[in-house]
């Protein structure tokens, strides 16, 4: 057994599930099929995810997209192990949500993935951070599916699939950058790794990762912040500091833009 599901909470159409993958390069993929619309988000590890929709290159920070009743397949050939937050719907339920999603017009998604965002990477982190409470995962759930209908609503599909050697480079880039989100993060030392150049390998990520080596490390950073400020009293400053950020000002700044708050009042707000 490779994958641990553990039940958070449900309701009348809908229900969440903490599942904790260990499988590595040495465990074959196997087929597997969503009973319902799925909207995962990914907390830790990187990994492929194949499905009708195409593959996709998922890394924390990410969602992943899952039609009711299509089959997929999640691979870890370059990492080990990888944790989502996973939120489903039953198809009658989510199709009658998406009526009221401006723009949302169908109840099926046509893309695999949707990368880390300002628009979901507060509802990654409230799913991270709302444990088992039932009331906030009901309203998270929905919070979260509205985003995802009404990004999607303008998303254009790509043309290129990335291949086989591109998924690999980028998903030892991510998960590079994961494991040293803090530290700096030097574009040509990433490239230099990955064989190529910088030219080449910032077009090569953002067309697996779906966003570029600065937005993921920051996005990574924010959201290690953002836990942190909503399960300690530690300090701020001592919060920004670790998470890399090289001065209080800029920190508050980001924080602001993309969480919505700032720091001390994001730490007392409940999602």
């Amino acid at each position: 057994m490779t994958t641990i599901a553990r039940p958070l909470a449900s309701g009348p159409g809908w229900s969440v599930r903490d599942i904790v993958c260990t499988a590595g390069p040495g465990d074959r993929p196997f087929e597997e099929r969503h009973g319902a619309v799925c909207i995962a988000a990914v907390t830790r590890g990187t990994f492929q995810y194949r499905t009708s929709q195409g593959r996709a290159t998922l890394a924390p920070g990410a969602l992943v997209l899952g039609n009711a009743g299509a089959c997929f397949e999640c691979g870890h050939e370059h990492g080990i192990g990888d944790r989502c937050v996973a939120f489903h719907f039953e198809p009658e339920y989510f199709e009658h949500f998406l009526a009221a999603v401006p723009g949302a017009h169908r109840s099926w998604f046509r893309e695999p993935r949707l990368p880390p965002s300002p628009a979901t990477i507060p509802l990654v982190v409230a799913a991270e951070a709302a444990g088992g409470d039932p009331a906030a995962l009901e309203e998270l759930a929905l919070r979260l599916a509205g985003a995802v209908a009404g990004t999607l609503a303008g998303v254009r599909r790509s043309s290129r699939a990335p291949s086989r050697r591109d998924e690999r480079r980028v998903s030892e880039a991510l998960r590079h950058l994961e494991a040293q989100a803090e530290a700096p993060a030097s574009l040509d030392a990433l490239a230099r790794d990955a064989a190529m150049s910088p030219y080449h390998f910032l077009r090569t990520f953002r067309a697996v990762a779906g966003v570029t080596p600065y937005q993921f490390v920051l996005g990574e950073r924010l959201r290690r912040a953002a836990l942190r400020l909503r399960h300690s009293d530690e300090p701020v400053t001592a919060i920004a500091y670790d998470a890399g950020f090289g001065d209080l000002s800029t920190f508050n700044r980001r924080f602001r833009k993309v969480l919505g708050a700032s720091p001390t009042t994001y730490r007392r707000i409940r999602y």
